[in-house]
């Protein structure tokens, strides 16, 4: 993966994977998903002496975004995240944060296009809409580290929930489809929750496909 170290930790009461990108060359991060305890992910950065860049965010689930504004607001740092994922986010009742007391509304910064290219830590990002868990869901590509977020769009050997606000199967079908013809098959895959896999493996053995 050349420059880019990655770091792992598993917050928040649904177990959710929150990473964070480190460009070993220029000691800057971002962060992906930063589900809960912006504290904890605060000492984090600063333990390991990182710069923070900005929040990329696979989708707008209360599980994934339960620090976002506070990460915001005390390290001035933009939120990415898809176009089409903006009203979720900032409504309570579609990201569920209200039936659990949190209330969440998280004000983006970025709004992102399928397919759109952007430099962040000094990693090239693609960002690929994959609609289907949530409306406006994503996974982020960074083509030379051969590295993808795919949040709740893909799991090892499975897909994402569609039982909840704004989820389609059909649609998440068919962005599972997508994504795995369009990355590489050597592409390591970190999703939102469980073990991390690969493209090949789930070309091979996801049975949505």
């Amino acid at each position: 993966m050349g420059k880019l170290r990655l770091e792992q930790k598993i917050i928040g009461m649904v177990s959710t994977n929150v990473y964070l990108a480190v460009n070993e060359e220029t000691k800057e991060a971002f962060l992906v998903d930063p589900a809960d305890q912006a504290g904890l992910l605060k000492e984090w950065v600063m333990k390991l002496g990182v710069s923070l860049k900005a929040i990329l965010l696979t989708h707008g689930h209360f599980d994934h975004i339960g620090a976002v504004m506070e990460l915001k607001r005390e390290l001035q740092i933009p939120v990415y995240a898809m176009r089409a994922e903006k009203t979720l986010l900032e409504e309570p009742s579609l990201n569920l944060s209200g039936g659990w007391g949190a209330k969440l509304s998280v004000k983006g910064d970025k709004w992102l296009s399928d397919g759109e290219q952007f430099t962040v830590a000094g990693f090239e990002v693609i960002a690929y809409h994959t609609p289907g868990h949530t409306r406006g869901g994503a996974c982020y590509y960074l083509p030379k580290e051969k590295v993808m977020f795919s949040g709740d769009t893909i799991f090892c050997e499975s897909i994402g929930r569609t039982d909840l606000p704004t989820g389609n199967q059909a649609e998440l079908v068919r962005s599972v489809r997508s994504i795995l013809e369009k990355v590489p098959e050597d592409t390591a895959v970190y999703p939102g929750h469980e073990e991390a896999t690969s493209v090949a493996h789930e070309r091979k053995y996801n049975p949505y496909i």
